[in-house]
């Protein structure tokens, strides 16, 4: 047992399993609504924000949440967590790798998405394919923004600032693949970014 648990690990897992449970209460709720009601704008708002933030805490419960080597995850989990944020917002996420994945792995792997949606702040698409032991991330967009100090971080080298909120996953990121010992390898083109693991 380990004497140093990773605490904000244990933090966001616990959030995340706390938040599922009213969450999901609440789109049942709009659900029985429906039933018995004319469906409506409001009740489409409401069913949609309440698919949106359950998509989101799972998405964050396997990006931030506690992950083993012993632990997989497999794939059609991991489909159905992307599809689910995909069908919330302006990027499109598409996972084509076929094995299923320890739960480290596919941790890093979302943090790395995350990373790259940060990147394209005006829409695009994310494509994860590759194998369990190659992975490769590209994220393409109309147009980048890129936080020199968040993709320096990632790559391992000096910055000049602390992690900002919304940097977050940059750090968490390079804390995992320092601690793996493995390196990526991050291209950045005009309109794209190819991280390869």
């Amino acid at each position: 047992m380990s004497d140093d648990p990773d605490l904000g690990a244990l933090i966001a897992s616990r959030l995340c399993h706390d938040l599922i449970s009213p969450l999901s209460a609440i789109g049942n709720g709009v659900e029985l609504l429906a039933l018995t009601a004319p469906p409506g704008p409001e009740l489409s708002l409401i069913s949609e924000s309440v698919e949106s933030a359950l998509a989101r805490i799972r998405f964050f419960r396997l990006a931030y949440g506690v992950a083993t080597t012993r632990q997989i995850i497999g794939r059609n989990e991991v489909v159905s967590i992307l599809d689910a944020v995909s069908r919330s917002g302006r990027l499109r996420l598409d996972w084509e790798v076929t094995e299923d994945l320890t739960r480290d792995r596919a941790k890093l792997a979302l943090l790395l998405i995350a990373c790259l949606e940060a990147a394209l702040p005006y829409g695009g698409s994310i494509t994860v394919d590759g194998s369990v032991d190659a992975l490769r991330l590209r994220g393409h967009g109309p147009r980048l923004r890129i936080e020199a100090d968040a993709w320096n971080r990632l790559r391992g080298l000096e910055v000049t600032s602390d992690a900002r909120p919304g940097e977050v996953q940059f750090a968490a990121a390079a804390a995992l693949l320092r601690a793996r010992a493995r390196p990526a390898s991050i291209e950045t083109g005009e309109h794209g970014i190819e991280i390869r693991l």
